[in-house]
């Protein structure tokens, strides 16, 4: 069935790489804290200043998490899922923040028949095919 699962550190797999800007200056300082131990490297630096900016606005969150009724963490749905969903006449309206997956083995068909809307706050894992027959969904 339904695979959710949520964790403070995901792995590598499971995230996203992002490209920032950052002045000269500011770099200058983190690899000084890098290079006195404080970081094992820049990309250690963000992830923490990341988490603890994230820890710093949890309240608003989970506020919103609660009103806009959405799940956080790790979702996947597999062809059995979906067409379980359907023999059902039920349909999936996806508001996630973190990472929403389908399988391998989810047509673009099935897909369609089965998510009336999706949102995703984080990343969206599925086959070109399946992106493609849900783009219409989509909410940006």
């Amino acid at each position: 069935m339904l695979h959710i699962e949520y964790n403070q550190i995901m792995a590598v797999g499971d995230s996203e790489k992002v490209s920032i800007n950052c002045g000269a200056v500011d770099l200058g300082q983190i690899d000084l804290l890098v290079e006195q131990g404080l970081y094992s490297n820049r990309s250690d630096f963000f992830r923490t200043a990341i988490r603890n900016q994230l820890r710093t606005h949890e309240s608003f969150i989970q506020h919103n998490l609660t009103a806009r009724m959405m799940a956080l963490g790790v979702v996947g749905y597999s062809r059995a899922d979906l067409e379980e969903l359907i023999a059902t006449n039920q349909r999936l309206s996806i508001r996630m923040i973190g990472v929403v997956y389908f399988q391998p083995d989810v047509t673009p068909e099935l897909a369609r028949k089965a998510v009336e809307s999706i949102r995703v706050y984080g990343i969206l894992r599925a086959s070109k095919e399946v992106k493609d027959a849900l783009a219409e969904r989509i909410i940006n």
